[in-house]
Formats: C-alpha cells, structure tokens, sequence
C-alpha cells in the first residue's frame, strides 16, 4: 500500500515537472511586441526577454521628455543596425511600468543598461548616447582590448572633434588598463593609442602621457601618474570635449547638464546684436582662465525654444546682454553687477564666484526701514505689486539697475518728479532695484523703466516713452490720471452691476430653499 502511495506521487511530480516545461516551452515561443526593431517590454514579459536574450540592452525612458524622444531615434537606428547580432534593443517606458521600473531601480530616466545572460542583478550601465554610433562603439569596447585602439593617427590628428591619444611604451601596464576603461565610459569620444616612437617625439612627451588633440591642435597633455583615476581622466576628457563656449540649444543641453563642471557661467545675448562678437570675444577669453572650474555657455534670447531656460533665470530678453552664474548643486543664481563685460571685468566676477565674495541674486531684497519716509518710496519684490497695484493711488516706478550709468543719470530727474507730487497723496513716485529683486510683470524696453501703474482695479502698466525732461512726465502722469479717472467710472458701474447680479442671486437661491422646506 505504502509503495503505491509512493509510487502515485513520484507519477504526479512528474506530471507536474512535465507541465511546467511545456509551459515554460509555451512561454518562450511566444512572442514579445516590437515596434521598429525595438522589443516594447513590460513587467510580464521582462524576464522572458531575460531568459531569450543573451545580451539585451534596454532603454528605461519617460515619453514625455524631448531627451527621451532623442534617445528612441538613437535606439531605433542602432536597432537597424543589430538586427544579426546577439544584442537585442528593448525599451521600457516607466511612466507605465511604474512597479518594475521601480523594482529594477531605473525609475530616473533616461537609463540604459545591458543585461547579460538573464542576469536580472547585475546589469552593465551604458552612457546616454549621442548617436547609434555612440551604443555601437560602446559594445564593440566593452568586448575589446587597448589593441583595438592602435591606429594611424595622420586622420585623427586633424579631426574637428576631440581624439584623445595614449602614448605608450607597453600595452599590458595598469595605465593602458585605466585608459581603456576611460575610453568604453566615453563612446562619444575617439580614442587612438600609438607606440610610434616618430609620433612620440613630435609632440616631444614621454610615455605614459595622454593627448587631448583637435584640428591638429594640442589642447592639453596629462601625464599619468601612480594616483591617476579613471574619473580624473574622465573629467578632464569630457570639459575638453566641449569649446571653451558652448552655445545651449536642444543637442548641446544634455551634455551641458551632465557635465561634471558643475559651475556654470551664461552669457544671455541676442546673436543679432551690434556688439555679440565683442562680447562673445570677451567671454571666450575669460573662459580660457578657468576651464576645468567654470563651464561657459551662451544662451541666445532671439531663440524661442530657449525660453524655458530664460525663465528658469529669470532673464527677458531686453535684458540682454547679461552673465549669470550658478552652482548645479545649490543652484543659487549669481549676476554680474556691471554693464561693462569686457574680459576683465568677467575674470573678477569668476574669481569672486570661485572665492566665496560674490553676493547672490536674492529673488526679492528686504524691505527697508523707512522706505516710504524719503519722497522717493524704495520698493522691493516683495511689497512690488501691493502698492502699484493700489486702486487708489497713481503711482509712478523707476525700474532701475544700480551699475548702470544711464539708471544714476535719472536719479536727478526722478527726485524733481517725487518733489512736483509730494502734495499729492493720491500719487507716489518710487523706485525699484531691478537687479537685486525679481519683477513679475511684463514689461517692454531696456532699463532704466519708467513705469505708471493708474489707479484702477484692473493691474494696467503704462510704460512711459516720451522725453525724460520734468514738464514731459508730470504732463504724462497728469493726463494717465485724467484717463483713469474715465475708466474707474466704468469700473465702478461694472462692480456695481456685478454687486447687485450676485445679490439677486443669492436672494435667488434663498427663496428656492424656503420653498423646498
């Protein structure tokens, strides 16, 4: 009896065992949805994709970010490519997956990894790419050897992109190792390797020592040394891959914000302007001086697609020209104090950055004590738009900037325009440090502005444009006075209107409930 018990299990394990292979054989034939060469996975078919594919390199991406499209039309490429090879290409869109994104720890996009051989815990991190040629490149390192690299260098020498060169006497030292490994993190970057004692001594270098070349132009040489690491080396290849000024647009501004320069110096300049090449010259040479501490970029204010970043800073386009610097850290944002932006003036400000002396652009200054003593009323961002916009008082603002000789040239005139009205108590004359406190209303003209803001209900901002003579802007806000007078009768009328309308509403609605009780 026992051994017929025993005899039934062992039949049913077996059963069992041969019903899970089958289903497991089930499984593997079925197949994955793929969309331009690209398996679409998700949480339950990522581990049969695992178990098909002995290399499988997957792209963790957010649909909605314009890297993440950039990134699928590199993928989609070197998918063509790859279609005989072992690797396969797959994409996993996290806004969807969001519990396998997160069990996997790619819930950061954009993140590339190659799995291999199934191995669901130990994938191989890529580096975003630049192109397909950028994933095919990192594949083919990741399996080669230092020797792969020795090549003639007569082309690489004169490329326009940077080649980074390694002379060495030996090709089995720690060095040459270090090397390579630089060289598969950077696919982007071309890397030659030369043992050519001619090669050697026409850039006069021992060996051991790595060239960063570009248009046959040495732009540095480094020695390696015993305490040499693969991130220095990394470092120092990646802020030489970039000119001295990177101009941020779509494809530049990825690699400006994984740069590891984490200082940042913005030139904000309209390339239409008069004088962009003297300051672009200015700012070229300044950035010469501090390569390795500060990344300079020039941002375009005449771009459109550039407004995200003007925003971010702050910065409108009639502001322009202007520096601005910041820390990708703490991302506190520092202004150049001046509208001078010669070479010098932008070395001092880089310097007291670096130093620690630079003063921040604080988004609003405090209020100062007594500022509505003076006939002059000093604002600030934070009390701005509670008495311009006062419905009761015309008040009229210069918007100014302290460095500027052209805002200290209106000082004068703006003390006779407070004099002309200090009898006025409907009216106040006051100024602004645009510099030092963030505006948030739209305004027109370079400053200094002089700005009316009536009084009225309604938030109206009159820029003045006449002459800046006393009689012209005491005849300007009398007459803006005059046409606000006008416009707040109707304005009382439509507040009277509406008054009433809510009231027979409200007188509406009581009686509805008054005949439902």
């Amino acid at each position: 009896m026992r051994s017929s018990i025993l005899v039934a299990l062992t039949t049913f394990c077996l059963c069992l065992s041969v019903a899970a292979d089958a289903q497991s054989d089930r499984d593997e034939k079925k197949t994955f949805p793929e969309e331009d060469g690209l398996l679409q996975l998700e949480k339950k078919n990522f581990n049969r994709a695992l178990r098909k594919y002995k290399q499988l390199l997957v792209h963790f991406y957010s649909p909605l970010t314009g890297e993440a499209h950039r990134v699928a039309a590199v993928f989609k490429d070197a998918a063509a490519v790859l279609q005989e090879s072992e690797v396969k290409l797959a994409v996993v869109d996290v806004t969807e997956e969001k519990d396998l994104a997160k069990s996997l720890n790619a819930t950061d996009p954009p993140t590339i990894r190659l799995y291999l051989s199934g191995d669901l815990h130990n994938p191989v991190p890529c580096p975003v790419p630049q192109s397909s040629s950028s994933i095919l490149t990192w594949l083919k390192r990741r399996v080669g050897s230092a020797a792969d690299l020795i090549t003639d260098l007569s082309q690489s020498e004169a490329s326009d992109e940077l080649t980074v060169v390694g002379f060495f006497k030996e090709l089995d030292n720690e060095y040459v190792q270090l090397f390579y490994e630089a060289a598969i993190n950077l696919p982007d970057v071309s890397f030659a390797v030369t043992q050519n004692d001619e090669v050697i001594s026409k850039y006069g270098v021992t060996h051991n020592v790595v060239l960063l070349l570009k248009k046959s132009k040495l732009l540095y040489s480094y020695k390696m040394m015993p305490d040499t690491c693969k991130e220095e080396l990394m470092t120092l290849i990646s802020v030489y891959q970039m000119d001295l000024v990177t101009e941020y647009d779509g494809q530049t501004a990825n690699r400006i914000l994984s740069s590891p320069v984490l200082n940042h110096a913005l030139l904000f300049i309209n390339r239409s302007s008069a004088d962009f090449q003297e300051i672009l010259s200015a700012f070229t040479g300044a950035a010469e001086s501090f390569r390795m501490k500060i990344l300079f970029v020039l941002v375009n204010v005449d771009e459109s697609r550039n407004g995200r970043v003007m925003e971010y800073f702050r910065v409108r386009d009639f502001e322009a020209p202007l520096i601005r610097m910041v820390n990708l850290t703490d991302h506190v944002t520092y202004h150049l104090p001046s509208e001078t932006l010669d070479t010098e003036t932008i070395k001092e400000f880089c310097h007291s950055f670096l130093e620690g002396t630079a003063k921040p652009k604080m988004q609003t200054l405090p209020i100062p004590e007594g500022w509505d003593k003076e006939p002059v009323k000093e604002l600030v961002g934070m009390n701005l738009e509670e008495v311009a916009f006062n419905p009761n008082k015309t008040v009229f603002v210069l918007f100014y900037l302290p460095y500027s000789k052209k805002s200290h040239a209106v000082f004068p005139l703006w003390e006779e325009v407070a004099e002309a009205f200090k009898e006025q108590e409907d009216v106040v004359v006051a100024q602004i440090d645009a510099s030092a406190n963030d505006i948030n209303m739209s305004m027109q003209g370079a400053y200094p502005s002089l700005c009316l803001f009536p009084a009225l209900y309604a938030e109206r901002v009159v820029v003045y444009t006449g002459k800046r003579k006393l009689k012209d802007l005491v005849r300007f806000v009398e007459k803006e006075m005059e046409k606000a007078k006008e416009y707040r009768v109707k304005e009382n009328e439509d507040r009277r209107k509406y008054a009433e309308a809510v009231k027979a509403e409200g007188e509406q609605n009581e009686d509805k409930t008054k005949d439902e009780l």
